[in-house]
């Protein structure tokens, strides 16, 4: 079987599972892809199913497994990119239903809203030299679905081939008047059922949340594609993620930008 073929087969069955709610498996068999290259083949290939279903069109992306809690969580080394669809975006307060996820988790992160395309043959970007192409940042929770994963057997990969398990995301205000503040230190604080639990700062995504976009504006470029004006980055948590049940409501606050909200049911 060639190679294509085998990622279309795997893209097929990963999409069936997601059609019959079936639990996410860690990848292992001969269908596995043999690096991180040949999985995002197969994630693009799942994702045209996805639109194909409805999905689309593409709102922009998300970086995970950026900050130090949720590698741990995900025995991983390395950060991961998925999409980010217009169907599944929300805007704060939101109110979830839980029975639309197999297993909802947030995850709480600076959201970032481009200016303007970031040009393929672009210089490489790191945080400093990408803040040109940034318009708005916002507070915002990413909808993780891990479809019941075993957080004790997962890789990078199995997950990143997944679509990195991009169950949409929420949006606070966005915010043009971001350029004063330091995202390395800028502190966060989220709450639950209106209790304070825990706090961070920006920077426990990758150092830094510009980091996150200058890495998915490079992978995106080697794979042909760019971030363009208007699309939404996700540049990471900076909190572990947290499982709702229905009743709860949560709050992040990203000092200086606002907050986000949601309530589940």
């Amino acid at each position: 079987m060639s190679a294509n073929a085998a990622e279309r087969e795997l893209a097929d069955r990963i999409f069936a599972e997601h059609q019959a709610r079936k639990p996410f498996q860690r990848l292992r068999d001969a269908s596995r892809p043999a690096n991180m290259e040949a999985g995002y083949r197969v994630q693009d290939l799942l994702n045209e199913r996805f639109a194909e279903a409805g999905r689309g069109p593409i709102a922009g992306y998300k970086i995970g497994l950026t900050s130090e809690k949720i590698r741990q969580m995900c025995n991983a080394h390395e950060p991961i990119s998925g999409v980010i669809y217009q169907s599944t975006v929300h805007r704060s307060p939101a109110a979830l239903n839980l029975a639309n996820y197999m297993h909802l988790g947030l995850e709480f992160e600076l959201a970032v809203e481009m200016g303007r395309d970031v040009p393929l043959d672009a210089q490489p970007l790191d945080a400093d030299s990408v803040r040109d192409y940034v318009a708005a940042c916002m507070p915002a929770f990413e909808l993780i679905d891990d479809r019941n994963a075993d957080f004790g057997d997962l890789d990078a990969l199995s997950i990143m081939v997944d679509n990195s398990w991009c169950g949409g995301i929420v949006l606070g205000e966005a915010r043009h008047d971001w350029q004063q503040l330091d995202l390395k230190t800028n502190p966060v604080a989220m709450s639950w059922n209106g209790e304070f639990v825990e706090s961070g700062v920006t920077g426990d995504a990758m150092g830094h949340p510009f980091e996150s976009v200058a890495w998915v504006a490079g992978l995106l470029a080697s794979q042909g594609k760019q971030l363009r004006a208007g699309m939404i980055v996700m540049t990471g948590s900076t909190l572990a993620t947290r499982f709702p049940i229905a009743g709860e409501a949560c709050r992040y606050e990203v000092e200086g930008l606002g907050s986000v909200s949601a309530t589940m049911s």
